[in-house]
């Protein structure tokens, strides 16, 4: 009986974990620029932000907003999680690159 009420709350655990999974949004960086450069992500909901620098050369993605900040070496990938936010936008920049290197988080 022990056995299979442990079986029970596993398989319960298992399931939440799945259900509670962050959704995931991709950020490429190609040419010092971020595509898109408008990222529209679920309010009030944590998400794994994944960033794909397709460049040779290093960018800092950062954002004082979403207070984070994450240097992604040159052709390589990162996970950055943000959130829960509120409804808003929240800007970032390549601080490596910042006059092309913008954009902003759209949470509704």
């Amino acid at each position: 009986m022990a056995k299979q009420v442990l079986w029970v709350l596993g398989v319960w655990l298992a399931g939440t974990a799945v259900a509670q999974a962050a959704p995931v949004v991709e950020l490429e960086i190609r040419n010092h620029l971020f595509y898109p450069a408008e990222l529209v992500v679920p309010a009030n909901t944590k998400v794994k932000l994944l960033v794909i620098n397709h460049d040779a050369t290093p960018e800092e993605f950062e954002s004082y907003e979403l207070n984070r900040e994450k240097v992604i070496m040159g052709n390589s990938k990162a996970v950055i999680f943000i959130g829960p936010l509120a409804p808003g936008e929240y800007p970032f920049f390549g601080e490596f690159n910042m006059n092309t290197a913008q954009g902003k988080v759209i949470a509704q």
